[in-house]
């Protein structure tokens, strides 16, 4: 599954971009033909969480959000007047957070992966709003596990108690964009959705919000 999706991105993203190069022609040059394509990078807010499948709903009262930051560069290729495609890479710090006297480590606990991700989103344009939807895959290169204050590095390796390097999700959301002192001003928000059990002994799969801001000099 993770070549298919590997293989499938890179076929969407060399789609786009080809297309994002296309000339346009003179006589409809004073037309919107399509979206702009361009590059940014971003340094935005996210918060995660985790589900623990058939466990989760007894968890639901211990669970808190873990708070983290995204880094990375988004590219858009604009493709048609109402569609454009969008891949990003950016480095997230994901996880989540156990109050005490839960049920998995009685105290508190705070899981946290600091993980590569690269989503590939069709983006549907409807005059100043626009929804993204699309695959994501994920390399966790490194994680940490704190309860009651002390502090451990996870274990990648494929034995009891060990987490996975690769994960694959789903990322679905909207935006608008408006102007802002002649400057145009795109708003992102995102629901990020893993779809792979990321624990070797337990069902875990990440969950996340994702807001971007970005801020273009036209």
């Amino acid at each position: 599954m993770q070549s298919v999706l590997v293989t499938g991105m890179m076929f969407l993203y060399s789609f786009s971009f080809g297309q994002s190069q296309e000339t346009v022609s003179p006589n409809i040059s004073n037309q919107k033909t399509a979206q702009e394509s361009y590059v940014h990078f971003f340094v935005n807010a996210i918060g995660t969480n985790l589900y623990y499948g058939d466990a989760n709903s007894g968890l639901a009262d211990f669970k808190k959000p873990a708070l983290g930051i995204t880094i990375g560069a988004s590219y858009q290729a604009g493709i048609s007047r109402n569609f454009s495609v969008v891949s990003e890479l950016y480095f997230i710090m994901k996880g989540g957070k156990l109050k005490e006297n839960n049920p998995v480590t009685d105290f508190e606990s705070t899981l946290r992966m600091y993980s590569f991700e690269l989503p590939v989103l069709a983006r549907l344009h409807v005059g100043k709003f626009h929804f993204n939807a699309g695959p994501s895959i994920a390399y966790n290169v490194h994680g940490t596990q704190k309860i009651d204050d002390v502090t451990t590095d996870l274990s990648f390796k494929d034995v009891e108690g060990g987490y996975e390097r690769f994960e694959a999700g789903a990322q679905v959301g909207a935006g608008y964009t408006f102007m802002v002192k002649q400057k145009k001003v795109f708003l992102d928000i995102r629901y990020c959705h893993g779809l792979t059990n990321i624990s070797n002994s337990t069902e875990m799969y990440n969950r996340s919000v994702l807001v971007s801001l970005h801020i273009s000099k036209k």
